[in-house]
């Protein structure tokens, strides 16, 4: 399921092989700036740049012995440079590597991701453009409020993506580090140079203070971003699904030729994408979870966030650009029922207007308590069939304050119209 959604790059820059490139990648980086400042051969950091090759089959082997993978992974580029190949990670603790190998893995999936957020915005764009003008029933606590437009309600979620997508970014200039200080990082085995120069070829900043990793805040700020994205997702999933339930029935999901929606009941349409994306977003707030138990180890470091990260990070870029381009299709083939709004709106008996009965009687002179007695006595003794429309037009302390005019012109919506096209501007 997840392939037919997911954008095919964003999973390959997790694959094994594209981890160990984006790590030989550093190393190069490295040996050309070290062979510039003099601190190994100039011949021997060419050879390191054109000879670099890696085999993931081959770095498994050399894995079971050493039980070390990044010294598995310099062992097979040494083999394949040659000689020169001693020089590979020199001055260097695998953290330096893997860290700022990490980065530019960061980097790559974050452009992947920042434009699935880009094409959600489209689609909620068009939606807020199209129904900007369509009354719907506004609820709290599931119950009818005021009127409000379908268009404004997806405002709401444009104007959180637009928030969120401002998060994941400066999450991701936060992870744009390079860490190349050794082994509790103090740059006892080379000199802070060295990480500086390279950091301006990877186009990455070398990290203020390390231990002998980067500061795992950095990583636990990104998946608190993407964990964000995902509860924003899910609010506008909830809100979807809401408005599908079969006694609303105001929206709903595309139905495909051929697609059923249960075994047992062929009349079945179920909100099966709202709610596949509704349990992703556990998934993503789980995983800002982890991060922040990555964030205190033990002195300098241990690996007790290592096997967590090569879960949590690879599942949590998937899962978020998974739940983005669902969402989008989602909204695209999202069919708005506008008469099934209007009828709501009716079957609300006017009560959905009461507000706007209390402020006219209380513009014309009545005391706030009193207006707001006089209201809540009509709306409640309606019996089925009633409106309170009618209600007013009949009772003597309304007629002496409102002329039938002004009552009817309280129904019609029009107030509620006009704020709401204002509003929407922002977005």
């Amino acid at each position: 399921m997840i392939e037919r959604y997911t954008r095919p790059e964003m999973g390959l820059l997790w694959h094994a092989d594209h981890r160990f490139g984006k790590m030989m990648e550093v190393e190069i980086a490295v040996a050309e700036v070290q062979a510039q400042m003099g601190i190994i051969p100039k011949v021997a950091a060419k050879s390191i740049a054109q000879k670099s090759r890696f085999n993931v089959k081959r770095i498994s082997e050399i894995e079971k012995e050493t039980k070390h993978d990044v010294i598995a992974f310099v062992s097979n580029l040494a083999e394949n440079v040659g000689p020169h190949g001693k020089y590979i990670h020199y001055g260097m603790t695998s953290s330096d590597v893997l860290d700022t190998a990490f980065s530019l893995q960061i980097r790559e999936a974050g452009v992947v991701l920042m434009n699935s957020i880009t094409t959600l915005e489209k689609s909620l764009k068009s939606l807020v453009k199209k129904h900007a003008e369509t009354l719907c029933a506004g609820r709290t606590h599931g119950m009818f409020a005021e009127p409000t437009t379908f268009g404004y309600k997806m405002a709401g979620f444009l104007a959180e993506t637009e928030r969120n997508k401002k998060r994941v970014k400066a999450a991701l200039d936060n992870m744009m580090i390079c860490k190349l200080s050794g082994a509790v990082g103090t740059y006892s085995s080379q000199p802070a140079k060295v990480e500086a120069a390279v950091a301006k070829k990877l186009r990455l900043k070398p990290e203020t203070i390390a231990t002998q990793v980067i500061p795992r805040d950095r990583h636990a700020e990104m998946l608190n971003a993407l964990a964000l994205l995902g509860t924003g997702l899910e609010r506008l999933a909830v809100e979807l699904r809401h408005l599908q339930r079969s006694e609303v029935g105001e929206v709903t999901e595309g139905f495909t030729k051929g697609q059923k929606g249960s075994s047992a009941m062929p009349h079945k349409k179920n909100p099966i994408s709202a709610e596949n994306i509704t349990g992703l977003s556990r998934l993503l707030r789980g995983y800002a979870i982890a991060g922040m138990e990555n964030v205190a180890l033990w002195h300098e470091r241990d690996i007790s966030h290592s096997s967590v990260e090569r879960v949590v990070f690879p599942d949590a870029f998937i899962v978020a650009d998974y739940a983005l381009i669902r969402m989008s299709i989602l909204l695209d083939g999202l069919d708005v029922n506008k008469k099934r709004m209007l009828d709501n709106i009716d079957s609300s008996q006017g009560q959905l207007f009461s507000s706007h009965v209390l402020l006219a009687l209380v513009a014309k002179g009545m005391i706030r308590e009193e207006a707001y007695a006089l209201v809540q006595r009509l709306c409640h003794s309606m019996g089925y069939g009633e409106h309170l429309r009618d209600k007013l037009l009949v009772d003597d302390q309304v007629r002496a304050l409102l002329k039938p005019k002004e009552i009817d012109e309280i129904f019609t919506g029009k107030k509620h119209k006009k704020s709401i096209k204002d509003i929407i501007k922002r977005v």
